[in-house]
């Protein structure tokens, strides 16, 4: 039944939060609680269901992968997001992350390059409850002015500098988190914060291998 899938799922949750996230060094209670509660394996296809929990990242197609479920909470650990924050996400794929930063209390602006993800997207996130992520079909490199400031900005795709109109688009004080590197070389998964003036703080974590930014004009 499926009653009984939906909680075996329920119960791989938890010890996916337990085992791969909290004894890691991700303790935001907010954080586990949102991984522990927003279904992964809904984000998937349907033939890799019984992996969603793994640790690892998995195919979607179209060349794009649902980022492994550490990684996922580590970066939204790091970028301190609070119930009403503005958070901008490039990459939404099929809308798992934006479904944890909804369960968090965000107020998430999406942009995702590949339609037939983002059709997912749009199916899915209404579905389960998460009806007032805003998505949008646009290469992630220029933001999405209109909603902008943001308090967070959750970049998904790599870059050798930080992108000036996601920079522009951050608040001061706002935290943006993004892989810094060359698509073929090394990668460092970066902090970056916006002091008031304008000017930018770097805290460099580990490395990490993302696709870069896949085309748009480049503003």
């Amino acid at each position: 039944m499926r009653e009984d899938l939906e909680a075996a799922y329920a119960d791989l949750r938890r010890a996916m939060v337990e085992s791969q996230i909290r004894q890691r060094g991700v303790r935001d209670p907010r954080v586990l609680a949102a991984m522990a509660k927003v279904p992964r394996h809904r984000f998937v296809p349907p033939p890799l269901e019984p992996f969603a929990y793994a640790d690892t990242p998995l195919p979607l197609g179209h060349g794009q992968n649902l980022t492994q479920p550490f990684l996922a909470a580590f970066m939204t650990h790091v970028l301190e997001i609070k119930p009403g924050d503005k958070v901008y996400e490039t990459g939404t794929d099929t809308g798992y992350h934006a479904a944890v930063l909804a369960e968090m209390g965000a107020e998430v602006y999406s942009v995702e390059i590949v339609e037939p993800l983002l059709k997912v997207a749009r199916r899915l996130l209404p579905e389960l409850g998460y009806d007032k992520v805003r998505l949008r079909g646009a290469d992630g490199y220029n933001g999405w002015a209109e909603h902008a400031p943001y308090d967070a900005i959750l970049v998904k795709e790599s870059s050798v500098d930080i992108p000036p109109p996601l920079l522009r688009q951050l608040k001061p004080g706002g935290r943006m988190m993004i892989p810094l590197g060359p698509p073929e070389g090394q990668q460092f998964l970066t902090l970056v914060t916006k002091n008031p003036d304008g000017t930018v703080r770097q805290k460099r974590y580990f490395a990490v291998r993302f696709a870069p930014f896949q085309g748009g004009e480049r503003t």
